[in-house]
C-alpha cells in the first residue's frame, strides 16, 4: 500500500513502546472523544515518538493506513484498566492495517508540543522535518479544509468515506 499525494493524513502521537505493540500487533490506536481533532476519517496515520523512544524521541517514524473507526469506552479497549477513573470515558477506536516503518525518519529540529497535526501525503513523502508537514499555502490549506469537511464525522460522507468500515 503506498501514500498518494492526494491523501489525508493525520500525525498523532505515539506516547509509549506499549501503544507502539497495540499499533503493530492489535492493528489499533486510541483517541479520547474529550481531545480528539477535527475528524478521524483519514487515510493514513502517522506517528510522532516521544521521549518514552529514547534514541527514536521526536520524530514521525511509524504510519499505517486507517481503515475504520469506532466509538468504544476505554475499558472496550483495555479490559485489564477496568479501575482506570477514565474507564468509562467515550474513545475513537482507529482500526489500523500493517504499520510501515518509514524509510526516512521526519525529525523535529527541536522539541515539539502537539498533540495531532493534519497534513497530506505530498507534504508526508518530501518531509523532511517536522515542520515540513506543516500545510501553510493558501491553496493547500483550502485542500486540506475541503478534505476535512468532506470527512467530518457529521454525517456528511463523501463516497469514498462512506464505503469505509466504521
Amino acid at each position: 500500500m503506498e501514500v498518494r499525494p492526494e491523501d489525508l493524513v493525520l500525525v498523532a502521537i505515539l506516547p509509549s513502546r506499549r501503544d507502539l505493540e497495540i499499533a503493530r500487533v492489535l492493528g489499533w490506536y486510541r483517541i479520547p472523544v474529550q481531545s480528539a481533532p477535527k475528524t478521524v476519517d483519514v487515510d493514513w496515520i502517522a506517528f510522532y515518538l516521544t521521549s518514552a523512544f529514547g534514541d527514536e524521541k521526536w520524530a514521525v517514524r511509524y504510519m499505517a493506513p486507517v481503515q475504520g473507526h469506532e466509538l468504544v469506552t476505554r475499558r472496550e479497549l483495555l479490559g485489564a484498566e477496568s479501575g482506570h477513573p477514565r474507564a468509562k470515558e467515550p474513545y475513537f477506536k482507529l482500526q489500523l492495517g500493517r504499520l510501515f516503518k518509514l524509510p526516512r525518519p521526519i525529525p523535529a529540529e527541536k522539541w515539539r508540543r502537539f498533540t495531532f497535526l493534519y497534513t497530506t501525503g505530498e507534504k508526508l513523502q518530501r518531509a523532511r522535518s517536522l515542520s515540513d508537514l506543516r500545510v501553510d499555502s493558501p491553496g493547500e490549506r483550502a485542500l486540506l479544509w475541503r478534505m476535512m469537511r468532506e470527512r467530518s464525522t457529521d454525517g456528511q460522507r463523501d463516497e469514498k468515506s462512506a464505503n469505509r468500515i466504521e
